[in-house]
């Protein structure tokens, strides 16, 4: 059963004049907390640890002990993939307002096709501690049929950029209600599919924005790189021939598994719905699918100052085909610092299986957060 939102009732609900409204929302549930961080609302019932599983190793250690409100709800969509707290609805967003309020906003996309607390562990609990308020959306379709959303093919992801815009500009309206001022700093942060939004938005809406920092983000490009050329090709070539590092090589197994297949055919799906074909003979070039992927490219175009990390044992998205040309095409004369994490993987989970060969990401993640800050700080 999906989590349902408990509001227990030894935690007060928030007085009329502490509930901000959501500018554009069909739907709020606003709730005082004793914790905003996940030590607490894994006990209250706002979150949900099936959201971020296997996002972090196992000795990650998170702050705790943030007191404030957080804002529960869903804008409007005609899709209904996201069943939580037995919403049946997509587009669901998680504001979370410590009383404490350094005068700084978070948001964040959700990586792969999860949640909207995925990002709870990985990015909310430690902002949060260093008193940002924090907005994260589930980019308005989840799940393996997210492809299913939209007329027409790219139209499911093209609304993942358009859903992080708009809980952006609502979150802003909802910080200013709560502590009677904008925010000064406002920051873009996310992992994998929801770092591929941070870098579209400080290309696209960079107006809303005082930097962001992408973690292994996700790279789309009409014509040239992109996980619908190189998966097939590790599938039906072989791994090295795609672009990963041959020190990556013991995790080529388990993503071969778990990974490399099921990715081609959710993108396949959605981008050029089609082809019938097994994914390892999916030919990129020779399928064409430039109309859809236009939708959703990236172009390196920034305007303002981004921090990319990336592990060099990627073993789903190869640095050499993702971040290491997003680096190429952002260039030397756009505000861009570039990290190659070595020994990081897509997943810090992972960490815990082979803590000799891998390194995690997160600690470097949050120096880069810590980097930005001090770059865009007056």
């Amino acid at each position: 059963m999906k989590l349902a939102l408990v509001l227990v009732a030894s935690l007060l609900t928030a007085p009329a004049s502490q509930e901000p409204a959501v500018p554009g929302a069909e739907h709020v549930v606003s709730a005082r907390l004793a914790d905003l961080t996940t030590a607490g609302t894994v006990t209250t019932g706002h979150t949900d640890p099936a959201d971020w599983a296997g996002l972090h190793a196992k000795a990650t250690v998170n702050p705790t002990g943030v007191p404030g409100i957080q804002l529960d709800g869903y804008f409007p969509d005609t899709s209904a993939f996201n069943t939580t707290h037995g919403w049946n609805h997509d587009s669901q967003f998680v504001i979370r307002l410590p009383d404490k309020w350094n005068g700084g906003l978070v948001v964040s996309g959700t990586p792969g096709n999860r949640e909207q607390y995925a990002n709870d562990y990985t990015i909310s609990d430690w902002v949060l501690a260093k008193g940002y308020a924090f907005a994260a959306t589930d980019k308005g379709n989840v799940g393996l049929n997210f492809h299913q959303d939209g007329r027409r093919p790219g139209d499911a992801i093209a609304e993942w950029n358009h859903r992080l815009t708009q809980l952006t500009v609502a979150a802003k309206a909802v910080v200013r209600q709560r502590y009677g001022r904008a925010p000064r700093t406002t920051i873009a942060a996310g992992i994998s599919n929801g770092g591929y939004l941070v870098r579209w938005q400080l290309e696209n809406r960079g107006w809303l924005y005082d930097g962001g920092v992408d973690w292994e983000g996700t790279l789309w490009r009409t014509k040239g790189d992109n996980l619908l050329e190189f998966l097939p090709q590790a599938l039906k070539t072989s791994p090295e021939a795609a672009g990963f590092p041959p020190e990556s090589e013991f995790l080529w197994p388990f993503h071969r598994q778990h990974y490399w297949e099921l990715t081609t055919r959710l993108y396949q799906q959605e981008l050029d719905p089609s082809y019938t074909g097994a994914p390892a003979d999916y030919d990129y070039g020779e399928r064409r699918p430039y109309a859809a992927v236009a939708k959703i490219a990236l172009t390196g175009r920034i305007t303002k100052p981004l921090v990319t990390l990336h592990g060099t044992l990627d073993a789903l998205l190869p640095i050499s085909r993702s971040s290491d040309v997003y680096a190429e095409m952002v260039g030397p004369h756009r505000p861009f610092r570039y990290h190659r994490v070595a020994g990081g993987n897509h997943l810090d989970s992972l960490v815990d299986v082979y803590p000799d060969r891998l390194r995690p990401i997160l600690p470097e993640f949050r120096a880069a957060f810590e980097e930005l800050e001090d770059w865009i700080s007056p």
